[in-house]
């Protein structure tokens, strides 16, 4: 806990010197509801009523990676999947934004943050030419330790900081989740997967211009109990 709160106050430093501090994970199952009926807005003593009805259009997944220093949103993913293979696809366009800079992604310990795409991802852009070995065989790869041993080495220039268990709330962008969550997710209506994906990057979009600035982080990774 201490070593990526560490990290959330250097943030704005390290960014000085081209070294990206990115808050990471999934939100999922955003359901595409669509009320089957209008919703009655507030009049003087009356609140707002939503129709219960609703129709469901499936659920998207919503990968977010969040500058610390800045609070903007990089390179968002909105799919049906969350998959080894869609994470590892946005951490490549997430560096895209900077190919030249050094990255650390705070993440949580989900198996698909320790993956072999992932390596495989990290020991290309390193240019090191490693033998990576076989997963479930030997090697980098062998097993989900040896790959996180390999994700976490502070020599790369693309590297992870795992966020330890039962600790979501360490995670700044979770934080950030729930601001969607209020002002999109929960009295909207949406006709299809498709346009709640087209509503989520708008919101982003809006975010980074208009509202995005770093959170006022306070506590500093000491234990919460003797």
């Amino acid at each position: 806990m201490r070593v990526v709160c560490e990290l959330y106050a250097q943030a704005g430093a390290a960014l000085e010197q081209h070294i990206h501090v990115v808050s990471c994970d999934e939100k999922t199952g955003m359901q595409a509801l669509e009320r089957l009926h209008p919703t009655l807005p507030m009049q003087p003593g009356q609140v707002e009523r939503r129709e219960f009805e609703y129709v469901r259009h499936g659920t998207q997944t919503l990968i977010a990676s969040m500058e610390v220093a800045t609070g903007e949103m990089l390179a968002p993913s909105v799919g049906a999947t969350r998959t080894e293979a869609d994470f590892a696809a946005h951490i490549v366009g997430v560096v895209e934004t900077a190919r030249d800079d050094a990255w650390i992604f705070v993440c949580d310990q989900l198996n698909t943050h320790k993956s072999e795409a992932l390596v495989r991802l990290v020991a290309e852009r390193e240019g090191r030419g490693e033998e990576l070995g076989v997963k479930g065989v030997s090697g980098i790869l062998h097993t989900l330790a040896t790959r996180e041993a390999y994700l976490r080495a502070p020599a790369h220039r693309i590297r992870f900081v795992y966020t330890p268990k039962h600790t979501s709330w360490l995670n700044q962008v979770e934080i950030w989740f729930s601001i969607l969550a209020r002002r999109l997710l929960k009295r909207a209506s949406f006709v299809s997967a498709e346009e709640l994906r087209a509503k989520v990057l708008a919101f982003i979009e809006y975010f980074n211009r208009t509202l995005a600035k770093p959170f006022r982080w306070t506590y500093q990774g000491r234990p919460l109990r003797a």
